[in-house]
């Protein structure tokens, strides 16, 4: 399948019935695009305008909007051209390309998570020192990180795959994710060393953080008054709907590749639609639904004429 030198090509074989059902498939991927796009974009942009907004909350929320921007303009524009396709295939290069995205963003995620729930940690447990801690410097290192560390680890499991022997052409999806690895002729024990390594340094040890962060956060707001346990309820209960929602779809990416060979074709591509539709829709809704500041802002923006 290599239709120019030295070009290998992958066909994507999780499509189901493309060719019968390819304007639907189009029409749905489509609609989810643009709602992400507006949806996201839409509280970015509040975020930025509005200078009540420009607290590290808000600015962790809005990289997370950012990352679901990122995520979907990897995955979606190639799905859409795809499904009108003769062909659903895709380089190798660009595939470790959409790996690299895929993985490196689903890290930075669980990091700026992390960022997240110390924020909301010291400004509940340690409110007189927060100025001095949660400083423009300090959030900048943070976004820094969260970005940084997952994509150069994510980078190097890329550069490891590119230089494996491919023994199979065909990938069990409709993106390229952990099901590369089926494509290799042999497993490289390095990769897989450091892959545990990056899984506990960008999804492990950012978790046991965040469950240590909160526990603490309900430890205290238990003792405390029953404005902190508002203000803990109001602030909070986002994050955590949002960090029970991605580390469910991340467990559900994972199984997808562990039981893809054994599931039905058309469970597989429910699974694996269900895991890139569902998160990017799923934040600006949460976030803009349930932060009292941000639903204020959006409520003007829909609602001019009304006072709020």
């Amino acid at each position: 399948m290599d239709d120019e030198p030295n070009v290998t090509y992958i066909t994507l074989g999780g499509h189901v019935e493309v060719h019968k059902y390819k304007y639907l498939y189009f029409l749905i991927i489509l609609t989810f695009y643009i709602l992400i796009i507006s949806f996201n974009v839409t509280i970015v942009c509040l975020i930025w305008i509005h200078r009540t907004l420009h607290e590290p909350m808000y600015i962790f929320v809005a990289a997370l909007l950012v990352n679901s921007v990122l995520f979907s303009t990897t995955m979606y524009p190639k799905l859409l051209v795809d499904f009108l396709s003769e062909k659903q295939i895709i380089s190798y290069s660009a595939c470790l390309f959409q790996f690299f995205i895929f993985y490196s963003l689903a890290g930075s995620e669980f990091l700026l998570l992390a960022a997240m729930s110390y924020d909301r940690y010291v400004s509940i447990c340690k409110p007189l020192q927060y100025p001095t801690i949660m400083k423009k410097g300090s959030v900048s290192i943070f976004l820094v990180l969260a970005w940084l560390v997952p994509a150069c680890e994510i980078a190097v499991l890329a550069m490891l795959s590119a230089d494996m022997k491919l023994c199979n052409l065909t990938l069990n999806g409709i993106f390229c994710n952990n099901a590369i690895y089926s494509l290799h002729c042999e497993n490289s024990k390095a990769r897989s060393i450091f892959g545990v390594v990056a899984l506990i340094i960008t999804a492990l040890f950012p978790l046991l953080f965040i469950l240590f962060t909160y526990t603490r956060i309900l430890i205290i707001s238990y003792l405390s008054s029953r404005s902190v346990r508002k203000k803990a309820a109001q602030t909070c209960l986002p994050h955590l709907l949002v960090l029970i929602s991605f580390s469910s779809l991340c467990a559900f990416d994972v199984s997808i590749v562990r039981l893809g060979s054994e599931l039905p074709k058309t469970v597989h591509l429910i699974m694996t639609l269900q895991a890139i539709l569902y998160h990017p829709l799923f934040n600006p809704i949460i976030y803009g639904l349930k932060m009292k500041e941000i639903t204020k802002n959006v409520r003007r923006l829909l609602c001019p004429g009304k006072a709020i």
